[in-house]
């Protein structure tokens, strides 16, 4: 299974009052870790709006908070294809203390194939089978 990892150092602007990851930050980690998945696989999600009027947007996303994340701590999000369906693709996220490889977060999120050619007009459409197969590939490497 293809996996992507991306390294960050929690900063000061990541914490909440108690000294811990403030909860929105891990969505946004998440989110920008499924964006640079899809770029590894060569399926850029701004190149796939422009240039075919797709987009793989959010239906779902949730976190599992396992141990808190502190300051100047190195994380490691690892983000793997959990599902693949005609329509959708669910990308699974966990995210490891590096010093001790502690899981922090479990994520997910279920990203629907969507046409997005008209503005007024969005819905869900089959993931077209080039980029169906690029997601396969990535499922069972």
């Amino acid at each position: 299974m293809t996996q992507g990892v991306v390294k960050r150092t929690i900063m000061w602007g990541d914490l909440d009052a108690l000294g811990i990851v403030f909860y929105p930050r891990y969505y946004e980690w998440i989110d920008a870790s499924g964006h640079l998945f899809f770029d590894q696989l060569g399926l850029n999600l701004g190149e796939l709006w422009a240039d075919r009027g797709i987009q793989f947007g959010l239906g779902e996303t949730s976190c599992r908070y396992r141990r808190p994340g502190r300051y100047h701590q190195q994380v490691k999000i690892i983000t793997e294809i959990e599902f693949l369906g005609d329509k959708s693709v669910h990308l699974s996220h966990r995210i490891y203390r590096v010093e001790d490889d502690a899981l922090l977060v479990d994520g997910l999120e279920k990203r629907v194939c969507m046409d997005v050619s008209d503005p007024l007009d969005l819905h869900a459409c089959k993931i077209p089978v080039d980029i169906f197969e690029v997601l396969s590939r990535a499922a069972k490497a």
